[in-house]
């Protein structure tokens, strides 16, 4: 079966989409796009890798699940496309990086500009069905996520890996703290964040201290 994922992932996701539970995750996806309206687009689901190659990720950042509302969600966690409105989370997000770095708020909320410097924007769960949040969870999508995670993990070294919110922490268990970063804050959702759990976490530029510490080129966020 073929998936439509940039080829440098192929040769280390080959295996997983060979497995049973991926097989039925694939059927159940292909059911739901054609019987409800879901997100994101079919040609959009795997955009987190095609934006950003294996031999690139340098960072990674995991949300849950796609924006549900119409237009938003474009494959990668916290972004929308260019014209859709800001959700409050990626305003809180956008607003720590001009708290942290001094970077002007930008008009558009896309980030494949991160993706392509090598940020890997993760969602747990890659589809979602229109309005209805959480409703493709536990249906495969953990497990093929959670086994990219332990891919990076044990083939790459030095990844900055930031988890937001209680539901990215559960994903230290997956990760080699000897071998990488890993980050932790309050998830930028208002509920978090107006509770003092988000801003201030500086982040943004603790990544690039570490990227510059690792030799690797520093992200402009």
């Amino acid at each position: 079966m073929e998936v439509d994922i940039h080829k440098s992932w192929k040769p280390h996701l080959k295996n997983e989409f060979e497995k049973t539970y991926f097989k039925n995750l694939v059927g159940f996806v292909k059911e739901e796009y054609k019987n409800y309206r879901c997100f994101p687009p079919g040609g959009e689901i795997f955009n987190a890798f095609n934006h950003c190659t294996f031999d690139e990720v340098k960072v990674v950042i995991i949300g849950q699940d796609p924006y549900h509302g119409p237009g938003q969600a474009n494959g990668l966690c916290f972004s929308v496309k260019d014209t859709v409105t800001h959700p409050p989370s990626l305003i809180n997000i956008f607003k720590e990086i001009e708290n942290d770095l001094g970077v002007m708020y930008p008009s558009s909320g896309d980030l494949s500009r991160w993706a392509k410097q090598g940020v890997l924007l993760l969602n747990a769960t890659l589809t979602v069905r229109a309005h209805q949040a959480g409703s493709h969870q536990k249906q495969g999508w953990e497990t093929f996520t959670d086994a990219v995670i332990q891919i990076i993990n044990s083939k790459k070294e030095n990844i900055v890996f930031l988890l937001w919110g209680g539901y990215a922490k559960q994903k230290v268990k997956l990760i080699d703290k000897t071998k990488h970063e890993i980050l932790t804050s309050g998830h930028p959702s208002p509920l978090s964040a107006n509770r003092g759990y988000w801003f201030g976490n500086k982040h943004f530029s603790k990544t690039n201290e570490l990227l510059n510490k690792f030799s690797k080129e520093t992200i402009k966020w």
